[in-house]
């Protein structure tokens, strides 16, 4: 894995908090606060990928890239792999890091981290999680949690993401990150694939890649980033980052 691509998946209709790919943050849009920190990653070239114009048009006058998709892809993943296509025709890229483009806040040591697992040639496809430390989300559905066997010093191998309280008994459980990182192969694999049940059950989309028997690795980060999903996320989100 020697040439990555980092791609930010951004739309602009969300049921929540629509537009909020323009939010401002600290002056700046949120999908560019995001762009930032996934340059300051420096793995590689950053891409976003939306489906809006006015997006496109507030990273490229922040000096970025972006490209335009369609508006009916049904998941980000899909999305991330006609950005692909475009950007890439020619398969330079070996690794796609795909950034969800509501991280503001998100640390490019977390964005580095995800490319480890990679390091093995068996994993097909990494993300992140951290350790859940207040008791409230162990309990709640909307914070995914991912049950995995560990494999070495901070990484896990996904057995089975759920938004149920899992596994049961002593010890840790771990917050799924949504962050991932796709070997080329894996990512062209994985957008041919039907939905799967449990995928559809769960509502969950890496399931269907763990349906399918691809391998799913998880590196072990410090803390969750802030998400921004609603209003209240949103004035966190400025609260953090008008502070630095």
């Amino acid at each position: 894995m020697s040439h990555p691509l980092i791609l930010i998946p951004a739309r602009m209709a969300s049921t929540r908090l629509p537009g909020k790919p323009l939010a401002l943050i600290a002056g700046e849009a949120m999908i560019v606060q995001v762009w930032r920190r996934a340059c300051e990653s420096r793995l590689g070239r950053v891409v976003v990928a939306t489906d809006t114009a006015q997006v496109a048009d507030a990273i490229r006058a922040a000096g970025g890239e972006a490209v335009m998709t369609r508006p009916d892809h049904p998941t980000g993943s899909d999305r991330i792999h006609e950005a692909l296509t475009a950007v890439d025709p020619e398969g330079r890229h070996d690794t796609i890091i795909n950034v969800q483009g509501d991280l503001p806040t998100i640390e490019p040591e977390s964005i580095r981290a995800v490319f480890g697992p990679l390091a093995d040639e068996a994993v097909d496809i990494a993300t992140l999680a951290a350790v859940i430390t207040r008791e409230e989300e162990k309990t709640n559905s909307s914070v995914v949690k991912v049950v995995g066997t560990p494999i070495g010093p901070g990484v896990l191998r996904a057995l089975y993401f759920t938004r149920a309280t899992a596994p049961w008994g002593e010890g840790d459980l771990h917050h799924h990150i949504g962050l991932y990182a796709y070997r080329r192969a894996a990512l062209e694999r994985f957008v041919t694939l039907p939905p799967a049940p449990l995928e559809q059950r769960e509502r969950l989309e890496q399931l269907r890649a763990l349906e399918a028997g691809m391998r799913i690795d998880v590196a072990i980060v410090p803390a969750v980033p802030l998400g921004v999903d609603t209003q209240e996320d949103l004035e966190r989100a400025r609260a953090i980052l008008e502070r630095h």
